[in-house]
């Protein structure tokens, strides 16, 4: 039997993927181990192969085969824009993409073709604004903190990820729009769907059927 590998975006979010795996009996103790250097981790007995990659990497990974799938979240399922297939919300890490900033600049947001908008996410701002809005907008790729570039005074608006709103909250900005719910997702390999569909459906119906549990 072949290894199913999957590719973990790190962080917090392995986290959670493995304690929900490990509820279906799918543990990996090498994955544990403080300090370690090993880059890839298996479970022999259901024939797993596990990575962590940086989140943006994931779906890269992915499209081009080097794993068969992967777990990231929607936003970056959606950033990234990889020829894979997405086949399941896991329900993990729920948080929301919305369109944020100062409360004076909420009559511009409506309207204006003018603005300024700060992201980490381009390609999700750019439909957001070009194709639902309509607006054209000049966008502003940050990789720190988003919410500086509103409060710098770098951009009007700013396009960022948030759980609670809370970070917004304190540096008085004000949330104008969500553009999506955000989740972990569950993504195949094209080939590998077609390969390996048997072991990846059980895989599936483990994961649905655990839900119904919790």
């Amino acid at each position: 039997m072949n290894y199913i590998t999957v590719a973990l975006a790190k962080g917090r979010l392995a986290g959670l993927v493995m304690e929900r795996l490990s509820k279906i009996g799918i543990t990996c103790g090498e994955m544990s181990v403080v300090k370690s250097r090993k880059l890839i981790f298996t479970n022999e007995e259901h024939k797993l192969r596990f990575f962590l990659a940086k989140a943006s990497d994931v779906p890269t990974y992915v499209e081009y085969g080097a794993a068969d799938l992967g777990i990231a979240g929607k936003d970056t399922v959606m950033e990234e824009r990889r020829d894979v297939y997405e086949i399941a919300d896991l329900g993990l890490g729920r948080c929301r993409i919305v369109a944020a900033g100062n409360g004076d600049i909420l009559p511009a947001f409506l309207k204006s073709n003018n603005l300024r908008v700060a992201t980490k996410y381009p390609n999700i701002a750019k439909d957001y604004f070009y194709l639902k809005k309509h607006q054209t907008v000049e966008i502003i790729k940050l990789n720190g903190s988003v919410e500086l570039g509103a409060i710098a005074g770098l951009a009007d608006v700013i396009v960022d990820i948030v759980e609670t709103g809370s970070t917004l909250k304190e540096n008085g900005l004000v949330v104008f729009d969500e553009i999506c719910a955000v989740s972990a997702r569950l993504i195949a390999n094209k080939v590998s769907m077609k390969l390996e569909n048997g072991r990846i459906a059980e895989l599936l119906r483990k994961l649905k059927d655990l839900e119904k549990t919790e």
